[in-house]
């Protein structure tokens, strides 16, 4: 390679860790002859000298389409760089999710990011003590990792005034269950339901608040939806924690034969490209989810290059964003 490019190994060497200090000239050779020569460095020889150059994303489900928006964040902002992403979809079991974090950490990957982990709070704090790492939603601070967030409870708050505005007053919430035995203190779940919670306060409509728990899937939505427009008193609106979720709740609503938003109106959370689709225009709440991978990818690779030893905290602005599933409600 040295010598197909006319510089030292040294210099070689350099260009591939992406060191500092190497000319533009110096790097468009050894760029021409690895493109030339097809090189590619076995990651595991390079994780002998120091980097590897991996970035692992570690993910419950692949099925929830907010994080299809975190990953194409993290993608953009890493495309420039030497960095490969590598995503492990656990589920949501702590013992899969753990299992697959210590194969990232087996592998030798750089750093890695954990988008809501189900993993106890305290493995995590035990990897981060090692491994640079970032964790995406959890509100809970370390100065072990980043943190990237969504101010889940002014986004739960702004759905809660959209609708009261409307003139909903039983307003029902579908908010995942989340793990005890994980002991985040402040998860997205939690601070959403906090916010819910107390938006129904301060409008005067606590006896009216009503949190449904199901998992943050279509199935999930599914069955929260049917219990709670089949109960004695079904609410006249219902928020989800996800879009995902409130897909679901629209197929028991369509189920039950009740129109959205003439008899129910719904609104979803993440804003994702499923909310804009044309036969859906879902009423939800935008959290940046492509700022969020991209800060998080950033954050991530500051710790990693070492150009930064505190902790930081990020926290993304919701955006409610209307459209055509929530309403007033049917006078009837």
């Amino acid at each position: 390679m040295a010598q197909h490019a006319g510089v030292s190994t040294t210099a070689v060497s350099k260009v591939l860790r992406n060191a500092y200090g190497v000319s533009g000239a110096m790097q468009e050779k050894v760029r021409a002859s690895i493109a030339e020569l097809g090189y590619r460095p076995h990651a595991a020889a390079r994780g002998m000298r120091g980097r590897t150059y991996t970035i692992g994303v570690l993910l419950d489900s692949i099925r929830n389409t907010f994080f299809a928006d975190i990953l194409d964040g993290i993608h953009q902002a890493l495309q420039d760089s030497e960095y490969t992403i590598l995503i492990g979809a656990a589920g949501f079991g702590a013992a899969s999710q753990s299992k697959t974090t210590q194969s990232m950490i087996d592998r030798q990957m750089d750093g890695l990011i954990l988008v809501a982990p189900g993993t106890p709070r305290a493995e995590v704090l035990a990897i981060a003590e090692s491994t640079p790492t970032v964790v995406i939603g959890h509100h809970d601070q370390s100065p072990l990792h980043d943190s990237v967030v969504d101010a889940d409870g002014v986004g739960a708050g702004l759905v809660v005034d959209h609708l009261v505005s409307l003139g909903h007053r039983s307003i029902a919430l579908v908010a995942s269950p989340g793990s005890q035995a994980s002991k985040w203190r402040h998860t997205p779940e939690i601070v959403l339901a906090g916010g819910y919670t107390e938006a129904m306060e301060r409008h005067g409509l606590a006896e009216h608040a009503r949190i449904s728990r199901s998992a943050y899937t279509d199935e999930g939505g599914y069955k929260a939806g049917m219990s709670l427009l089949t109960s004695e008193n079904p609410p006249t609106a219902i928020m989800a924690g996800a879009d995902v979720v409130a897909l679901g709740v629209w197929r028991a609503a369509h189920e039950l034969g009740l129109g959205i938003p003439g008899d129910l109106s719904l609104a979803g959370y993440n804003n994702t490209a499923l909310a804009d689709l044309a036969t859906v225009q879902l009423t939800s709440v935008d959290q940046a989810g492509l700022d969020m991978g991209g800060t998080a990818a950033r954050l991530l690779i500051e710790r990693v290059e070492g150009k930064r030893d505190h902790a930081v905290q990020t926290t993304m602005t919701p955006r409610l964003v209307v459209r055509h599933t929530t309403s007033a409600p049917n006078a009837g």
